[in-house]
């Protein structure tokens, strides 16, 4: 059982500092770290295939530095170690993270042939100018090759979602430092740069975003996992993106389980998507938001030619494009219509907004069942801080509930926190007890609501000022904008009340199940129970064990 706390953890940060860490930019940069040093590292490319060369760029301060390398699975597998390795400071420009840090190589060494698919995760140590050591952390994948693969699964990694909010060098999708103020977020951003801190590997008291306590009643909101990330000297968006808060969960959890799991990137499904043709099982966890054209056309395909796609993840949201030979990723998000040169061309579907948008004409449903414009917040902020943390089930007769002695009205995921930070869902109504989705929903044909809760696209409470809110409104006029066709308050009062849902149908000769919630891979890591027997399930089916 998980235990709910009544009191906001105490990092020792002053009220200043606290609203500091919530609403300020704070991020990892060049010569930040002053007189003490520091080194810092980042690959040529995101996955790579069984004995590839990896070309390693290092700036440090020190003039040496050690390297290991160890696999992430269920165990961790140390597979390379290498010392008194050359290093020197390379100069970095002052927009890398739109442009790439071009940093030359500083070493290059090849994966080996029998290296299994998966997580690889690099720390670099050097001596810093006090004596003391210096570390940095990277993580790269080891992709499989083409081929059928009977019995295996295939996880593809949200590195969409990654390169979007890494903050490494000032800017990602959400704030940075271009425009004419240096105070916009980045439209492009480059994955020629640094992972930032949090994102390869994290210390096992790292708050998650959902609140692990229950909030007093009249409290302004608190944001555990932001103060604790200034206060130790995190990114502030460790808990939103990278393997080590989402994708790493699963993967280790269905190695120790005894399924055997090959890793790619969500590069693959652009550039290579006949790896999908291998496997009878794909599966997508976390926080997965962030998708190209290209992606989902890989993903459709293969459900359409019979594939099983398992999505545990929240959120689906935006359109990308990916340029550079995938080097760098292009979202306006919120300033598309005004900025995307694509939106004034004369094929505007490449329009890098959300898929809900008229002018893109794929809404998120068509792929996943689920949008993020019917679901987005739970159990953070403003937003249903008290609410359930489960999956209130409707249909507990559906197969993937079964062995789990779960009831109608029961909870799914509660003990292990299922249900949160940003969920996935659909309009829908409620006929006999049961929900459907409405006719204009987009569901596609013969998907089942399993499971819902409510959800929040809007901060909000009479009790609360809106200055001490860190999500507000802004979304929720978004999204009015977006499905209704103006931001007046009528039209967000329509919209600004969501829902995170499981569902399950079937498209062509596959089928595909979903768990629309970020934290289910949470309720893995803390060895929920219930949530593990669901996964078990769907694996099991679309394993055809």
């Amino acid at each position: 059982m998980h235990i709910i706390e009544t009191e906001f953890p105490d990092f020792g940060l002053t009220p200043e500092q606290r609203r500091e860490a919530v609403l300020g930019h704070y991020y990892e940069i060049p010569g930040m770290d002053g007189a003490r040093g520091e080194i810092w590292c980042y690959t040529d490319a995101y996955a790579y295939p069984p004995g590839a060369t990896v070309n390693l760029h290092v700036s440090a301060t020190a003039s040496r530095y050690r390297l290991e390398i160890v696999r992430d699975g269920a165990t961790e597998t140390p597979v390379l170690s290498q010392d008194g390795l050359a290093a020197a400071w390379q100069d970095t420009p002052d927009q890398c993270s739109v442009i790439g840090c071009g940093w030359s190589v500083s070493h290059a060494f090849r994966i080996g042939e029998d290296w299994p698919s998966g997580a690889y995760r690099i720390t670099l140590t050097a001596e810093s100018r006090d004596g003391n050591a210096i570390t940095c952390h990277h993580v790269f994948i080891v992709r499989p090759l083409a081929g059928r693969k009977p019995g295996r699964i295939l996880q593809v990694a949200a590195t969409g979602t990654w390169t979007a909010y890494n903050t490494w060098g000032g800017s990602n999708h959400y704030q940075g430092i271009t425009g004419p103020g240096r105070n916009q977020y980045a439209p492009m951003v480059s994955t020629e740069r640094p992972f930032c801190r949090g994102f390869a590997v994290l210390p096992e008291n790292a708050p998650r975003v959902p609140l692990e306590i229950y909030t007093p009643p009249a409290a302004p909101p608190r944001y555990p996992h932001m103060e604790w990330a200034y206060a130790n000297g995190y990114s502030k968006k460790y808990a939103s993106a990278g393997w080590a808060s989402y994708d790493s969960h699963f993967f280790r959890w269905a190695e120790r389980a005894g399924y055997a799991v090959d890793l790619a990137s969500q590069h693959e499904l652009h550039f290579t998507p006949e790896i999908l043709d291998g496997y009878d099982c794909v599966v997508f966890v976390g926080h997965d938001e962030y998708w190209t054209w290209e992606m989902r056309d890989a993903v459709d395909a293969y459900v359409e030619n019979g594939g099983r796609a398992a999505r545990f993840a929240g959120n689906f949201m935006w359109q990308t494009r990916l340029e550079d030979d995938g080097k760098k990723q292009v979202c306006y998000k919120y300033r598309a219509r005004a900025e995307d040169p694509v939106y004034q061309s004369e094929d505007k579907r490449r329009t890098s907004g959300c898929w809900e948008a008229e002018e893109t004409g794929r809404p998120a449903a068509r792929t996943f069942g689920l949008n993020a414009l019917r679901g987005l917040y739970v159990g953070w902020g403003g937003c249903a801080p008290r609410g359930v943390r489960g999956f209130p089930v409707y249909r507990p007769e559906h197969w993937a509930f079964a062995g789990t002695g779960i009831y109608y009205g029961d909870l799914l995921g509660a003990d292990g926190h299922a249900f949160g930070y940003e969920v996935d869902g659909l309009d829908y109504v409620i006929r006999g007890g049961l929900p459907e989705p409405t006719e204009d929903s987009g569901a596609p044909e013969g998907l089942e609501i399993l499971a819902l809760g409510m959800s929040s696209l809007k901060e909000e409470s009479a009790d609360i000022p809106v200055d001490d809110q860190f999500l507000s409104d802004a979304d929720a006029k978004f999204v009015a904008e977006t499905l209704v066709g103006n931001q007046s308050d009528e039209a967000v009062n329509r919209i600004k009340r969501g829902a995170g849902m499981i569902v399950n149908f079937p498209r062509g000769r596959g089928e595909v199940f979903h768990a629309g919630s970020c934290e289910w891979v949470a309720a893995l890591k803390r060895g929920d129970a219930m949530v593990e027997r669901v996964t078990s399930n769907v694996l099991d089916r679309y394993l055809s064990r």
